[in-house]
């Protein structure tokens, strides 16, 4: 059984559901990635989505682009991304760990190198936001021998035959983009998440996490109500460049324990 798949088992048996915070490996600098992980996992974290930082985030809102931006004047890599995971590790053996992002860097690196290296590290899980599933049998089937998942998105637009492709390949959980637009929005529609998500469940038994415009915890507890889990990033990232080098692992965690206690209140 894979970390995710135990992890929203026992999320189940507590009747809560899953909090999954994004951050972007290497952001605000390298050193404060990991300690920034651990920090999250106190805060209440279930699951810890890495963004690996690229050029070109086609999907990210202006928020996570900066991110991405100073994590690259870094020269922060995936291979560098894998090491941090591999630190983690070291002295968390249970929070899961996916990696976020773009094909251009996994290509570049090789699909295999990657799945190794990923394995080695103790990643748990990969979303790559531009490998379609009409795309992704085999490097799915990669993953899925090393003993990680493949997390896909779907959209209020997904149709249902790309639904049906999607709940084939998937594992570990699904993650829905609660609107029309790029990371960090504000207008998220809870009537509209509502009423789509049934379409997807009876495609799948995985756990479905809504994320793209949580920017509070009013907000992440309604969306607890209807999924399984709530994922939030530009908000925390928010925060952190709020804050100082020095205070803005601290500032991210706070608000993520704010948000844990309003889901579980």
């Amino acid at each position: 059984m894979s970390r995710i798949q135990a992890t929203f088992e026992r999320l189940a048996r507590e009747r809560r559901k899953a909090l999954i915070p994004y951050v972007t490996a290497g952001d605000p600098k390298p050193e404060v990635t990991v300690p920034l992980m651990h920090a999250l996992a106190k805060a209440g974290a279930d699951v810890i989505e890495l963004g690996v930082p690229f050029s070109d985030p086609m999907a990210d809102g202006p928020v996570i682009q900066r991110s991405g931006e100073r994590a690259l004047k870094h020269r922060v890599g995936l291979d560098r991304v894998v090491t941090f995971v591999a630190e983690f590790r070291r002295t968390n053996s249970t929070t899961p760990v996916v990696l976020m992002g773009y094909a251009n860097p996994i290509e570049a690196m090789g699909l295999e190198a990657f799945v190794e290296a990923g394995a080695r590290a103790g990643v748990d899980g990969v979303l790559v936001v531009d490998y379609p599933p009409e795309e992704s049998k085999d490097f799915a089937a990669m993953l899925h021998a090393q003993g990680m998942d493949m997390i896909f998105l779907l959209a209020p637009t997904s149709t249902e035959a790309r639904i049906e492709q999607v709940a084939r390949l998937a594992s570990g959980y699904v993650y829905y983009v609660s609107l029309r637009g790029v990371t960090g929005a504000k207008h998220l529609d809870l009537d509209d998440v509502s009423a789509r998500l049934p379409a997807i469940r009876n495609k799948t038994r995985l756990p479905i996490g809504v994320g793209f415009g949580i920017r509070d915890g009013e907000t992440a507890r309604a969306v607890a109500r209807v999924a399984d889990a709530v994922v939030i990033g530009s908000r925390i990232i928010q925060e952190m460049e709020q804050a100082t080098p020095e205070t803005c692992v601290e500032k991210g965690a706070a608000f993520l324990k704010q948000i844990r206690g309003a889901m579980d209140a």
